[in-house]
């Protein structure tokens, strides 16, 4: 009876979801016959007023039964290479669970990026097919408010900077971005045309041409022999890129960062300048020997062995090449900020591929230069047009293992640098890269495909669909099936709010789409006016020169001591050899005295008298004898 009851209760269930299903099936098919219905309305409509409605395409009108009724597939993917994603034709898209979008859905995204001011083209609405008269757009103006690129490799996300670089540059807005495998500096050349390419770019209402940008290229370091196949040097002094973001590029936990700090206060007391990391080098070298110890334990807080630490981190990180990009003549931010004779503005690219194997250090260094812009550039408010717009690419980087100071000074910068009318524009594989406090203060947002292979993958995904408007997409869905070269958009309006989430084909780039040509890189760096400026690397006294003269003084005054010692050492051995000398000679003088005075008897006693002659001769001791006997009566017989 049990087993009965098992079986029932699951052809119950069963027939539930089939019956769930029909009538969505259901409702899908009387959402598309209305769809299709009103869009045959207003064909109809423009057809009798002699005018095109650009809302509602006459496709629209075939397409949408058809597409409903069709089973869900991915859409086609274009190859998997960024060049082809702005050359692959546009795919036949197929209707997910909730699209095609009805003539409303169309209408209102096609007015929610209808703008007054200036703006960018970023492609046309894809429902199904590409919709060319429902473009899609950026306002110039809102530039400044920071976005988001991102997607899974091979999506499309570095033509999409490209394509949004070379429209900025020609509306006389300067551009900074990082090259991170050399496939942006084909922007110096006109693109090449090919059928893939106007297939594409006809369909989404593109007028393409090919057309080269004004490009200025930069080196991480280097010098006028090493630096002129790559780039104008860009170096920073060891004072200007600061302990906060020397600690990040080191890996130094907070108790280092906050040693490090200590450090950088007291060679700036101390008037020691850090030009390049020798100079770190020998402030820390002096402060563990003998002659800083006073002066480590003065500064408080720092044990020998955190200084040690940082040492053999910082002499790591010099030995892996970092050096070179560190020294004078410091960068001038400012000179990013230039046009082209013709009123064009320069796109200035950071050629990085000589530096992928350290990602820490360019992705670090870019969080400088930003800094930078920030502390030199005035405040302007709110303009028609950014004075610049950073694209900061492998934005992941910059916050991996980060610390909370470090955070925290992205953040303000980020919040606060808009005012200065500068935009960044974070490219990243995942929103979730970024902290929430970043997500936060970015406006505008092209999102291509992201993959969902784990479930940590899954979980990014959940993720990122929460972040977008409220929609007519399944954007869990429609994330995963969008082709290369396709996006999830929302802008920031010009009145400040988000714009209608759209699946947008983006537009073609007009430079080439690849590696630029050789030699196009060292003609441009040999002809630029700063190349002259920063070519040759300076070495200006600074902290190692310093502390050279100052421990090199203490070691000639040392010497001095030394050999002031020895002398008096010296000296008071010869008074006491003196002293053993005049002793010596007095005992001498003494021994000499008495050994005449005796000589002197001896002399006196030797010098007999004429008695004593005659008393003492032989004669006169034979005639006493023979007295002496005869009075005694002993004399021999």
């Amino acid at each position: 009876m049990a087993t009965n009851d098992g079986v029932d209760a699951e052809l119950a269930r069963l027939r539930a979801e089939a019956e769930a299903a029909q009538a969505a099936l259901d409702l899908a098919e009387k959402k598309a016959a209305l769809a299709a219905a009103e869009a045959r309305a207003a064909q109809t409509r423009a057809d009798d007023s002699g005018a095109d409605d650009p809302d509602v395409p006459a496709d629209a009108a075939d397409d949408a039964p058809d597409a409903a009724a069709s089973a869900p597939d991915s859409p086609a993917v274009a190859d998997s290479s960024d060049a082809d994603a702005a050359t692959t034709p546009a795919p036949a898209v197929p209707a997910t669970e909730a699209g095609p979008l009805e003539a409303d859905a169309i209408r209102d995204i096609t007015d929610g990026y209808a703008f007054d001011g200036e703006t960018l083209d970023l492609g046309a609405l894809v429902n199904s097919e590409t919709l060319p008269d429902a473009q899609i757009r950026i306002p110039l103006a809102m530039m400044n408010r920071h976005g988001l690129i991102a997607g899974a490799t091979g999506t499309g996300k570095t033509r999409t900077l490209q394509g949004i670089a070379e429209q900025l540059a020609d509306k006389g807005v300067p551009v900074f971005a990082a090259d991170m495998k050399g496939d942006l500096s084909g922007v110096a050349v006109p693109g090449e045309t090919s059928e893939k390419l106007t297939s594409r770019t006809e369909a989404i209402g593109q007028d393409w041409q090919p057309k080269a940008s004004a490009v200025e290229f930069f080196a991480l370091g280097g010098d006028r022999e090493t630096a002129a196949e790559v780039g104008i040097p860009i170096r920073a002094t060891a004072s200007g890129f600061g302990p906060l973001l020397l600690s990040k590029v080191l890996g130094l936990n907070d108790t280092q960062e906050s040693s490090l700090r200590l450090v950088f206060h007291y060679a700036d007391e101390n008037g020691l300048a850090l030009v390049d990391l020798e100079d770190l080098r020998a402030v820390l070298t002096f402060l563990t020997s003998d002659d800083g110890k006073a002066d480590l334990k003065e500064i408080g807080g720092i044990s020998s062995a955190t200084v040690g630490v940082i040492l053999r981190e910082l002499v790591a990180f010099a030995a892996d090449g970092a050096d070179v990009f560190f020294g004078e003549t410091e960068f001038d931010v400012t000179d990013l900020i230039r046009h082209a004779d013709d009123g064009r503005g320069i796109l200035n690219l950071l050629e990085l591929p000589n530096v992928a194997s350290r990602p820490a250090l360019f992705s670090t260094f870019l969080m400088y230069l930003l800094a930078e812009l920030f502390e030199v550039l005035p405040e302007v408010g709110d303009q028609d047009k950014p004075k610049l717009v950073f694209f900061f690419d492998e934005a992941h980087l910059l916050f991996a293992d980060a610390s909370k100071d470090f955070l925290a000074s992205i953040v303000q910068t980020v919040r606060l640098i808009r005012s200065k009318g500068v935009g960044v524009f974070f490219i990243t594989q995942s929103p979730k890269d970024l902290p929430s406090d970043v997500l936060g203060q970015l406006g505008s947002r092209v999102q291509h495909a992201l993959r969902a292979f784990t479930p940590d993958d899954a979980k990014a995904l959940k993720s990122a669909a929460r972040t977008y408007p409220a929609s007519g997409y399944d954007l869990e869905r429609v994330l995963q099936e969008l082709g290369t070269g396709e996006a999830i958009v929302t802008v920031m309006s010009e009145k400040g709010a988000p714009t209608p989430v759209a699946w947008t084909r983006m537009r073609a780039p007009q430079g080439l789409m690849t590696t630029a040509p050789d030699g196009t890189i060292a003609a441009s760096v040999t002809a630029s006016p700063l190349w002259e400026k920063y070519a040759d690397a300076l070495d200006p006294e600074s902290a190692r020169d310093i502390l050279a003269a100052k421990m090199s003084a203490a070691e000639e005054a040392e010497r001095m001591a030394e050999a002031d010692a020895a002398r008096a050492e010296e000296q008071e051995k010869a008074r006491k050899d003196r002293e053993k000398a005049d002793r010596e000679y007095e005992k001498a003088q003494r021994e000499a005295a008495r050994l005449r005075s005796r000589t002197t008897s001896r002399r006196r006693s030797s010098a007999r008298s004429p008695l004593e002659q005659v008393l003492s001769s032989s004669l006169t001791k034979r005639v006493v004898s023979g007295v002496v006997r005869g009075l005694f009566g002993n004399g021999r017989r």
